[in-house]
């Protein structure tokens, strides 16, 4: 495996985007920004989404009036986040993220948690 595959599913990584896991990740959002996203359902099932605010589209879903898959199975937890700087980068990555398996979205959101805490006691 190549230092530009993900260790889930072997994903190449999109160079244009950067990965994050939680809300407090997200940089300042502006009109400029683009997010993919994951929730996870209550189910344990994950969502995967497109948004200029994760964190606003999150309470979208739980409000019950985001995407009909996640109306049933709320409420939905916003796990992961990747920023991307054009749109067209972003719907790119969500393209490819929906064809992950459950278990490659979940090593997904597994290391961007673990290489959060990482980073957080490195400084």
């Amino acid at each position: 495996m190549t230092e530009s595959t993900r260790s889930a599913g072997n994903l190449p990584a999109d160079p244009d985007c950067s990965a994050g896991n939680l809300p407090a990740d997200l940089p300042s959002v502006n009109a400029a920004s683009h997010y993919v996203y994951l929730v996870r359902c209550r189910d344990g099932s994950y969502y995967c989404g497109y948004s200029t605010d994760p964190v606003r589209r999150s309470a979208v879903h739980n409000s019950g009036k985001g995407a009909k898959y996640t109306r049933s199975r709320l409420p939905v937890e916003l796990v992961y986040t990747e920023a991307c700087p054009t749109r067209e980068a972003a719907l790119s990555r969500e393209w490819h993220l929906k064809r992950l398996s459950h278990r490659e979205k979940e090593a997904l959101v597994n290391d961007a948690a673990l290489q959060r805490r990482t980073e957080v006691r490195a400084i």
